[in-house]
């Protein structure tokens, strides 16, 4: 069959978890269309590499497309008004950004921007948080809400957002929590919002299920939100109490578990009304899913629902309970992170080399000699007899025969020569193997199990840790696409190596293309041959969420060189760069295990001295040393190639 791009599309699975921002043009390269459409401005990722490389940034580094940020900001606010109207829904829609997603600055300024028509707010869940939330110039509807435990700052803090005239909304997640509050805003004279956050029966699904339930970390039981509420009753602030929230986890899988919970939750809403409470807002929390593998599935990193259908279930499930309760409907409220931030942003790493299982360059190691052990004569036996009629005997004699050796080996039998020709011969077998396999009638599991035998590893300049730390933490799965040639098969089958010193710095488990299901997770990768001078550029995508912040400086692999992309339908790119943002540079990183660069370059420039002194360095060639140590600690902490 010939290969084209649809059958590349098929192969990564790009239409599905891409969601229309992702295409391949008819270069073969990967394009963003911003706007979800082929009339509107598409950019060459390839364009924008050759464009960061004259600027000479460094790979790896991180893209941000900001026009994607936007985009999914105002689709989130656009289903849920179109919507609300449809179902006749009394109340409004109001979003709040979670910063813990991505708290960068930049991202969080471009979604207030998008979100300004639609009252956009945020959701902090510390004390650092609510500072920057502080800042921001939100307008008058936009809500703040304070998530998470609160010490007496964090609640003169929010006071304090009140006073600036300011929707700061204090959840409550501890009874003590109240009496601290109530007590502050008397001492201050300030008026609080405040909300409760309720422990419902329903759990989620997905790796964060245990955020719900009833032995979950945060929220309050029904006898404690009565006991808030005579509370509150007694002090006269039962006005006071304007949100109930409950939170399902992070990246619901199961559309199922939303129903439930929002049944629950609105039924809960409904009868603290119909007790006098007047609650405004109902806050569903965040948990809206991406589909990382494009499975539409209920693996972790899939969702089996779209945004209509849970914005549908949440407007219609809670007017149904209000309409039955005879309640005036809430303005609904949902802390909606990752769906937002994930598709905006990617990791570009260059491949700078590879390791293969069978790597060898002397072939004179295959030919016979006087004295071979017959290990040897035996596996080079197994070689010549292989056919296609017989690719699982042969496999079962080449591993049997490779065991024997290790074995003979170790008790000192064969010599490195012979163990030498009984691995080359070895590997041979098991390429053969899995061509003739291909062509044959071997299972998919056999052949798929030779792919994993036989993969390479793709070095790649970055660091697992810092950039996709979740692939390693909870198993995430991220698409990982490459970024040329994708108008040509893939023929290489391959793991990911990034260059910590550490052995869990790699990537073993990717999406298993269209279809895939947690069942299918793939432990290779089809990547192309890397060709003698010419670059190689993997993206992993889908990385806008949380990976910013939670990545860590394992080997002191520092934060990477950001570029942020807009779109300009009049510009011959479609694009341009609008900012860069440099990452860490070895004296950055250093710094942060208390490392000073003066204080070191000082003591390697005394060292150095002291061999000039000896006569054993020239003075020269000491100040170009000198010179060489600094510059490295003013570097980049990535590989230069």
């Amino acid at each position: 069959m010939n290969w084209n791009i649809h059958e590349t599309d098929k192969l990564y699975n790009i239409s599905r978890w891409g969601e229309g921002y992702f295409t391949i043009n008819k270069k073969g390269h990967l394009c963003v269309l911003t706007n979800k459409t082929a009339s509107g401005p598409c950019i060459d990722i390839s364009d924008v590499i050759e464009e960061i490389e004259n600027h000479n940034i460094q790979f790896p580094v991180v893209i941000r497309f900001h026009d994607i940020l936007r985009s999914q900001v105002i689709n989130i606010n656009k289903m849920f008004a179109q919507i609300i109207e449809e179902a006749k829904f009394a109340g409004r829609y109001l979003s709040v950004f979670p910063v813990k997603v991505n708290q960068m600055r930049e991202v969080v300024e471009e979604i207030l921007d998008a979100g300004t028509p639609y009252h956009l707010g945020l959701e902090v869940g510390s004390k650092s948080e609510l500072l920057a939330a502080l800042s921001f110039n939100l307008g008058q509807q936009a809500l703040t809400i304070t998530n998470g435990y609160k010490d007496e700052d964090f609640m003169r803090l929010a006071l304090l957002g009140r006073t600036m005239g300011k929707n700061v909304i204090v959840v409550i997640e501890r009874f003590s929590e109240l009496q601290e509050l109530v007590d502050l805003s008397k001492e201050l004279n300030v008026e609080p919002m405040i909300g409760i956050r309720a422990k419902l029966t329903t759990e989620g699904a997905g790796k964060w299920c245990g955020s719900s339930g009833e032995h979950a970390k945060f929220g309050l039981t029904i006898p404690e939100i009565l006991q808030v509420i005579k509370f509150l009753e007694k002090n006269d602030l039962s006005h006071a109490l304007k949100l109930l929230h409950f939170h399902l986890g992070s990246q619901v899988t199961d559309i199922r578990v939303i129903k439930d919970a929002v049944t629950e939750g609105a039924r809960l809403y409904a009868k603290l009304r119909k007790i006098g409470i007047p609650i405004e807002y109902f806050d569903v929390g965040g948990g809206l899913g991406v589909d990382y593998d494009g499975s539409q599935s209920l693996c972790d990193s899939s969702r089996n629902y779209s945004l209509i259908e849970y914005v549908e279930d949440i407007v219609y499930i809670l007017k149904q309970v209000c309409d039955l309760e005879d309640v005036d409907h809430p303005h609904i409220v949902s802390e909606t992170g990752r769906a937002i931030a994930s598709p905006h942003s990617c990791v570009i790493t260059n491949v700078f080399g590879q390791i293969t299982p069978w790597s060898h360059s002397d072939t004179s190691l295959l030919l016979k000699s006087p004295g071979e052990h017959v290990l040897v004569h035996d596996m080079r036996e197994i070689y010549n007899e292989l056919k296609a009629t017989n690719i699982q005997e042969i496999y079962n004699d080449a591993t049997q025969k490779k065991e024997e050796m290790i074995s003979a080996f170790k008790l000192g039998i064969i010599s490195l020569s012979d163990r030498a020709k009984i691995e080359i011969l070895y590997w041979r077998t098991l390429n053969k193997i899995r061509d003739l396999s291909k062509s044959g009638d071997a299972s998919q599991e056999f052949i798929q199990g030779l792919d994993e035998k036989l993969a390479v590893k793709y070095l790649c300049n970055f660091s697992v840790f810092q950039s996709a730390l979740d692939t390693w933490a909870i198993d995430q799965l991220l698409p990982i696409v490459p970024i040329r040639d994708l108008h040509h098969r893939p023929t290489v089958q391959a793991t990911i190596a990034d260059i910590t010193c550490d052995s869990d710095g790699k990537i073993d488990k990717f999406i298993s293309g269209s279809g895939g299901n947690n069942n299918k997770i793939r432990r290779t990768i089809p990547l192309h041959e890397i060709e003698e001078g010419q670059p190689y550029y993997l993206g992993l995508f889908l990385t806008g969420a949380y990976q910013d912040i939670m990545g860590d400086n394992h080997n002191l692999f520092g934060s990477l060189n950001e570029v942020h992309i807009y779109a300009d339908d009049e510009d011959p790119t479609d694009f341009y760069i609008e900012e860069v943002i440099k990452g860490h540079t070895t004296e950055d990183v250093l710094s942060i295990v208390q490392y000073s660069a003066i204080a070191l370059a000082s003591n390697v420039k005394k060292t150095i001295d002291k061999q000039i002194k000896r006569k054993r360095i020239r003075p020269r060639e000491g100040v170009r040393l000198t010179d060489f140590y600094e510059q490295c600690l003013r570097d980049y902490t990535y590989l230069k190639k």
